[in-house]
């Protein structure tokens, strides 16, 4: 919407007096001022992009002014929300104009991101009377101008943008816009609820604290029990504080539980490296010492902020921000159930501390509404009941996510059934609440869950996607579910992030159904009882997934072993090797990911009989002893084959890393 300078409102020269914009948002005031339009512009806002948002009701005059024109000169983006009556404003079509030239002219530097609210894009490129009624009144009074601002409907009516149908939830939409927007921008921002920022918040007083003595070095700990919104909030923080530091921030979720993958710290560290200093910093990095002496340089010469989500010991902290000086002004942010790291040893630099609160009811109630309802307010009848549920959540952010995200968009009945299921929720049974949401899941959902828990996370979706189908597991629908639930989520680099406490809950359901006994076990992820189990001389039938690691113990496995295990579809071995061949197989082997012992010049792997869907090697291929004909997916890790080259162009699907 439009503004001329000396009449337009507060809201909007605020905006201006703020610095270039990354979007700028036109729309109609009459049309979406309350509704779309608002939980838009503050989904973006939440998500740390800067937004300028005009409205053409707040304006009188007949001129543009500086201030508008600068805001559209500035912006990066240009988002105008087509509605019913946007071609009834002389601003709107005004600023339209504008936009589209400044496009033309940008050698595609700016993006028009058209949004058709409850309307087609044939309505904008005139081909209905709609807007084109509009322009036959226009003309009138601004004969002049109406030529131009029907060549920029019809322009901006072919750009690619989103139809927002009258029967589809406006918060997926806007959802969609926001990860389209800062795709665009490419944004290191993390999304967070907006109903988390306020007046006394947990974010503005960390905030506030952290931009005392800017010139310092500060360490701040976010300290609490799981699922109690230590990583939101550190998020948030990251939002507000990460346009301070230009490109040299870091946010690196789940340290715990990366950190225990094999050379997951050296990852970590990778990863650290590539966001502050290019990913060719990180090329050489080949262990955890060499990591950190690479961090250390960097960190010395650059002013940083860096935030380790969910750091379960000290030496992380040291591993991957290290001992030495930081560089003036820079910014550590950590997240940890611990409360010893209050202090830090070795640290150079101030350390401040703050114990994550619970949630106060009137706050978790609202994030509660997001998650359920996320439009607005609860529908009749459900304020009640919305209550009652929030009541048994023990103020806990995570239980109240993931309710309310399993309640969106079911009726009164399953909500009535859900609150039957939960108790008041002290600490320690967290878990029970979170085991809610899994027991609405269907049967293959339940799988597909449980096994991101034991051996999916921080890994790549597609792999996983294909030994699911061969299962007949629904992959597609069930990520789905899992990711509308807030059970799974799904990372920029597409791999499957989970919260700590979900991973446990998976964990313990998996022990739990076993009764204790690990040859009941479904899906066996400790090395020590996986072995336990493969040398046990009765039939496993209820093994359904193993993993090995051969470095901590004996390092040749029989594949006779796996005989005794009829039922098992997923194996993964790190190091190690095989003996014997796989005539015998698990009928029901879909999956093998092989990490060999690689000082071995040469492994020959015995598969004549093997029917798995999915293998992955990471050694010498000799392709003679191999039955390839019904590998769905062939991944490898080298580049070194022998034998009939033809067996390659049998697998569907075969690519190498």
């Amino acid at each position: 919407m439009a503004n001329s300078e000396p009449e337009m409102g507060s809201d909007a020269a605020a905006q201006v007096s703020g610095g270039d914009f990354q979007v700028f948002l036109s729309f109609r005031g009459p049309d979406t001022r309350h509704g779309f339009t608002d939980f838009l512009y503050h989904g973006l806002v939440v998500a740390g992009v800067r937004v300028f948002r005009d409205d053409d009701e707040l304006r009188t005059g007949e001129v543009i002014g500086v201030s508008l024109p600068k805001a559209i000169n500035n912006s990066m983006i240009y988002m105008p929300v087509f509605s019913e009556t946007y071609a009834s404003s002389k601003w709107c079509l005004r600023e339209l104009a504008h936009m589209v030239d400044n496009e033309s002219k940008s050698e595609g530097k700016i993006t028009v991101i058209p949004i058709f609210f409850h309307m087609e894009p044939d309505d904008v490129k005139l081909r209905t009377p709609l807007y084109s009624e509009a322009l036959l009144k226009h003309e009138e009074e601004f004969p002049d101008e109406v030529k131009a601002w029907r060549e920029a409907l019809a322009k901006v009516g072919k750009f690619r943008g989103w139809t927002v149908k009258k029967d589809r939830s406006q918060a997926e939409a806007v959802q969609l816009v926001v990860n389209k927007v800062l795709a665009k921008l490419e944004t290191k921002q993390k999304l967070v609820p907006p109903v988390l920022f306020g007046h006394n918040s947990p974010v503005e007083y960390l905030t506030n604290l952290s931009n005392v003595n800017p010139s310092a070095v500060r360490l701040i700990v976010i300290y609490g029990m799981g699922g109690i919104g230590k990583t939101t909030v550190a998020r948030a923080i990251y939002n507000k504080l990460s346009s301070d530091f230009g490109n040299y921030c870091s946010f690196l979720d789940d340290v715990r539980e990366n950190s225990l993958t094999k050379d997951g710290i050296v990852q970590l560290q990778k990863k650290l490296l590539s966001h502050i200093a290019g990913s060719r910093s990180a090329e050489h990095v080949k262990d955890s010492e060499q990591g950190m002496k690479r961090i250390a340089e960097t960190l010395r010469s650059k002013k940083v902020l860096v935030v380790l989500d969910d750091v379960a010991e000290e030496q992380h902290i040291e591993k991957l921000i290290g001992n030495s000086s930081l560089y003036s002004g820079s910014r550590i942010i950590i997240t940890t159930r611990d409360q010893s790291m209050q202090s830090i040893d070795g640290f150079e630099g101030e350390i401040r501390s703050y114990k994550m609160p619970k949630m106060d009811n009137n706050l978790a109630l609202q994030l509660f509404f997001w998650h359920a309802f996320r439009e607005g307010p609860p529908l009749d009848g459900y304020q009640k009941l919305s209550e009652e549920i929030v009541s048994r959540m023990g103020g806990l952010p995570l239980a109240v996510k993931v309710i309310g995200s399993l309640l969106k968009g079911k009726d009164k009945a399953f909500w009535k059934e859900t609150k039957v299921s939960l108790t008041n929720v002290p600490e320690q049974e967290i878990l029970e609440t979170l085991r809610v949401s899994y027991d609405r899941l269907n049967k293959n959902q339940r799988q597909i869950f449980l096994d991101i828990a034991c051996f999916f996370f921080n890994k790549e979706k597609t792999d996983a996607m294909y030994m699911w189908g061969s299962c007949q597991f629904d992959p597609i629908r069930g990520i789905e579910v899992l990711t509308e639930r807030c059970l799974v989520e799904i990372s920029d680099d597409d791999k499957f992030q989970m919260h700590d406490l979900l991973i446990e809950l998976g964990k313990e359901i998996v022990r739990e159904d076993s009764l204790g006994d690990l040859r009941k076990q479904s899906r066996l992820w400790i090395a020590e009882e996986s072995r336990r189990i493969i040398k046990a001389e009765k039939v496993k039938y209820r093994v359904q997934a193993l993993q090995i690691d051969g470095r901590d113990g004996d390092r040749k496995i029989k594949t006779e072993d796996f005989e005794r295990l009829p039922n098992l579809r997923f194996l993964n071995l790190n190091d190690g090797t095989f003996s014997g061949d796989f005539a015998k197989s698990p009928s029901n082997l879909r999956w093998i990911s092989w990490h060999p012992d690689l000082r071995a010049d040469y492994i020959n792997l015995n598969l004549p009989n093997l029917s798995a869907d999915y293998m992955y090697l990471n050694h010498h291929i000799d392709f003679n002893n191999m039955c390839v004909d019904k590998l769905v997916v062939f991944k490898v890790g080298t580049n070194h084959f022998t034998g009939d080259s033809k067996a390659w162009d049998l697998i569907k699907v075969n690519y190498m890393i």
